[in-house]
């Protein structure tokens, strides 16, 4: 829509309001309303408003960080400034059609937004393009959903909830018939706001989703995934339904991954770059080299795949997440996937991701890895895995805890380099707080191991 439409749509809207959002280093969207007359004087100013930057400066649970320099009570969280991004205009369909913009920390003369996880991925992405490159990308979620609300899960304090469904059934379709207004509603709905799927279905595990989006540019295919949880979350809530996209929920039941789909197209965007034809694989050598740069850079990176104490609990064997740093031709049992495909599908899937990533910060770290391997020159000599992955010899394992990880990503120069040194910091002091959190908490396991036999 043109700039005239979108403001016309605002000022003619009934409800006289638009909702914004941003997100936090989680991956959390933080946002609010604003009166139409506030937003029509916001565009004027350039787009740039203002917001409490404490949102930068705590944890997923609003507990401030002790431990980062970006905003804290030494600084008396004051308003950063943001910026609308009015091409990311959408309507709310399950909000009578609401204005809804993102908006993303802005750099001024005043103001670095290095803690900015979308400002991030356009310095990679600025980086792709002088290299002559267009990136193409897409996400797929898996998730568990629950007949609860919010207040019956926390009643039971998280324990034996109950499934929206029963039993291990993927691709099932007397599932999504017996769900049929929710499933539905999530195809329907999602199109409407501007995320529209190429798939969904039934995954293994009780009540599991698995929903692919469809592929488009990198900024574009990270905002429909950031926007994707939470618009499933809003659209659950009208069917009595919780979703949750935590990585892994159960030691009995598989984790959900948040897989990255990914290629270079030349800066027209006519011409995958990741396709030669006469290639065996059907792999260009630039597909090589950029794959060849994930599987260096990927460990010095895990924190940006595997955020939180709990990500690290689905990367285990036999339940369809790497442990290795390992790729292979459509195996998956690897942690990155190659799709030869053909010259429009020719991709590679990071399957180290899980469903808790922040997309900006995953899609950033996956991009940035590449494109050091195609900087660097980088030949692909590390053997490809065919068959069982977890039972392959010699291969280097990925760090097993967000503490070991972090550790490993805020030593590395490789990191520094290509994330830039301010977010390195700061992020990595994020996730030495989340790791801080988890050694505070007395877990159900300690209960049942140590309670009556120590």
């Amino acid at each position: 829509m043109s700039l005239k439409s979108i403001l016309d749509y605002v000022k003619n809207h009934p409800s006289q309001k638009v909702k914004l959002a941003l997100s936090d280093i989680d991956g959390i969207l933080r946002g609010k309303y604003i009166s139409a007359e506030k937003f029509q004087s916001v565009v004027k100013d350039d787009g740039l408003s203002g917001f409490c930057d404490v949102v930068f400066g705590w944890d997923a649970g609003d507990v401030a960080y002790d431990n980062t320099t970006y905003t804290g009570w030494h600084t008396g969280y004051p308003d950063a400034p943001i910026r609308i991004d009015l091409s990311t205009f959408r309507k709310i369909p399950w909000e009578n059609d609401i204005p809804f913009f993102l908006a993303e920390l802005a750099r001024t003369d005043k103001h670095d937004p290095y803690a900015c996880p979308r400002n991030l991925l356009r310095k990679v992405l600025g980086d792709a393009t002088n290299a002559g490159f267009k990136p193409m990308c897409s996400l797929e979620y898996e998730w568990f959903n629950f007949a609860e609300t919010p207040r019956s899960a926390a009643d039971k304090a998280y324990r034996n909830l109950t499934p929206l469904t029963p039993g291990m059934f993927g691709y099932s379709i007397l599932r999504s018939t017996l769900q049929n207004p929710f499933m539905t509603d999530l195809f329907d709905m999602l199109r409407r706001f501007d995320v529209p799927l190429e798939g969904l279905h039934t995954e293994t595990g009780p009540g599991v989703y698995e929903a692919a989006i469809t592929v488009t540019d990198a900024l574009s295919a990270a905002d429909r995934a950031l926007l994707f949880k939470t618009a499933v979350k809003e659209i659950a809530y009208r069917h009595g339904i919780m979703a949750t996209f935590m990585a892994k929920i159960s030691e009995s039941l598989p984790g959900c991954g948040g897989h990255i789909h990914q290629s270079l197209w030349d800066d027209a965007g006519k011409s995958n770059l990741f396709y030669d034809r006469k290639d065996k694989r059907g792999m260009s050598e630039i597909f090589k080299s950029y794959l060849a740069g994930q599987l260096h850079c990927l460990p010095e990176l895990l924190p940006m795949y595997a955020p939180n104490v709990n990500s690290y609990k689905r990367l285990v064997e036999g339940t369809w997440a790497p442990t290795a740093l390992t790729w292979g031709v459509d195996n998956r049992t690897v942690a990155l996937r190659v799709i030869p495909g053909s010259s429009k599908s020719a991709r590679l899937e990071s399957r180290v991701p899980g469903s808790d990533i922040n997309p900006y910060l995953a899609i950033a770290a996956s991009l940035a890895s590449g494109l050091y391997g195609i900087r660097k020159g980088l030949k692909l000599k590390q053997p490809e895995t065919t068959g069982n992955a977890y039972r392959a010899a010699n291969l280097q394992a990925l760090p097993t805890t967000l503490k070991e990880a972090t550790d490993r990503m805020k030593n590395s120069k490789i990191a520094n380099e290509i994330l830039g040194e301010k977010f390195v910091d700061h992020f990595t002091r994020t996730r030495e707080w989340e790791w801080r959190q988890h050694l505070k908490a007395v877990t159900d396991w300690e209960y049942r191991r140590y309670f009556e036999i120590i």
